[in-house]
């Protein structure tokens, strides 16, 4: 069933997103007189048809991986029949085409917007990004910030929530310094920290990035006392009982930097020296953790116990919940925020500070909706808006096979007076879909190897 919700999940994100985009190129298209032969949502073959008064058909396909609107060509139509030709896409000025071309991008941002508008409207439950503890000797401890500081701001960009710093320090990587606006315990007015990046060493697929600081937000946190234990497992038989605390592993004191499930999953079979307090006294336990395979590169250590956790405090917990226009305000700001950030990190691609490892494809893409849906229906939405701001940044990419390549061409022939020649376009879509092909290749690659 979870294979199921999560393609189901990831389906009707990707057809929605779909329809959005190609519903942009179809209403201005419309709206300039172009004669539309196709709307179709998906390739291969038909399961649904419809044709309306205009004589446009409308096309379900069976394999929902795109769409296109299929408008007519002048150039492709016998003399005979060129009845239409002033109804044609290349009949229209440049600057009409334009504008048809940019649609299909400019409606993903709008998609971003509505989505964002609707979740301010219905609430975002997040946490207040105040820091429960620094790592001694850590990137922000050199910075002299401290436990109970609470994180207004990154480089101007306002973090209300762990969800917003996250999403900002993912942004800086590659750059030597940050500024970063903290509100420490007893104060009105935020004081300013320069924290150094320069020995910040963060991988993206692997690390939190706030933990990567040296950061431990504040969060429900668990107790190492024993709840419960699954029979047969190894818990049991290391002696472990319900109710026993967890003092040390290996003589470590267990604190926010060494919880016990840090020892656990790095050590599968790896005997582990409890140190435990049982009705008042210490005694010592070997446990042995088991292995748990969590990708055919990845095991882990499994004990078969959960440990008493202790809920979030209410003071650190908040609703960002707007009326109707404030909503829409940080909805656009929202949207335009995460643009910039978008084109940040394509261009942190070819700079190299960040790794074409870190591609995500199509199966990534998949695993998050199904993991945001299942999350609630605001995370889900979010979800929708992110990869709507990321499928309309890309678009407008200047590969040819994309609307930023039919854009570059338009903007060629506006200069020249004259399009590009027929030669130069086909060698371009050439160039341009193998490009296209390479890194979808790559990026399934990297989905495979996560799996």
């Amino acid at each position: 069933m979870g294979f199921f919700f999560t393609l189901f999940a990831f389906v009707f994100a990707l057809g929605v997103l779909i329809i959005v985009h190609e519903l942009g190129h179809f209403c201005v298209a419309r709206f300039y007189g172009i004669y539309i032969e196709r709307f179709s949502i998906g390739f291969g073959k038909i399961i649904w048809r419809k044709v309306d008064h205009y004589g446009t058909e409308f096309v379900v396909a069976m394999i929902p991986l795109g769409g296109y609107v299929k408008m007519l060509d002048k150039e492709i139509i016998p003399t005979e029949k060129n009845k239409n030709a002033a109804h044609s896409f290349n009949n229209k000025t440049v600057m009409e085409r334009f504008a048809v071309v940019s649609a299909g991008p400019l409606a993903n941002f709008l998609l971003a917007v509505f989505a964002y508008w609707l979740v301010y409207m219905i609430g975002i439950p997040s946490v207040r990004p105040i820091i429960s503890d620094i790592q001694l000797n850590s990137i922000a401890a050199q910075a002299s910030i401290s436990a109970g500081m609470e994180i207004k701001s990154i480089d101007d960009m306002e973090t209300p929530d762990w969800n917003t710093v996250r999403i900002a320090l993912i942004s800086k990587i590659g750059k030597k310094k940050i500024n970063v606006k903290v509100l420490p315990i007893g104060y009105v007015d935020p004081v300013k920290k320069i924290i150094n990046l320069k020995n910040w060493h963060f991988d993206p697929e692997k690390e939190d990035p706030v933990l990567s600081l040296g950061i431990m937000p504040v969060s429900a946190r668990q107790e190492p006392i024993v709840r419960n234990i699954e029979s047969g497992s190894a818990a049991e038989l290391s002696g472990l009982k319900i109710g026993d605390k967890i003092i040390k592993v290996n003589e470590q004191v267990l604190d926010a930097w060494h919880p016990l499930v840090y020892f656990i999953q790095k050590s599968p079979n790896i005997p582990l020296l409890l140190t435990i307090e049982r009705e008042g006294e210490n005694k010592a336990l070997t446990l042995i953790p088991q292995v748990k395979e969590i990708t055919k590169k990845q095991k882990v250590g499994f004990a078969g116990f959960e440990l008493s956790v202790v809920p979030l405090l209410n003071d650190y917990k908040i609703i960002q919940k707007y009326n109707f226009f404030e909503a829409l305000y940080h909805a656009i700001t929202h949207t335009w925020q995460f643009m910039k950030i978008t084109v940040n990190m394509i261009g942190k691609f070819f700079t190299g500070d960040i790794k074409l490892t870190n591609l995500s494809g199509p199966i990534s893409i998949a695993k998050g909706a199904g993991f945001s849906a299942a999350s609630g229906l605001v995370y889900y939405i979010m979800f929708i808006a992110l990869i709507s701001i990321n499928l309309g940044i890309i678009n407008l990419c200047p590969l040819p096979v994309l609307d930023g390549g039919h854009l570059l061409f338009l903007i060629i022939e506006k200069i020249k007076g004259e399009p590009v020649s027929k030669g130069v376009q086909d060698l371009s879509y050439r160039i341009g879909t193998a490009l296209l092909i390479l890194l979808m290749g790559i990026s399934l690659f990297n989905d495979f190897s996560r799996l």
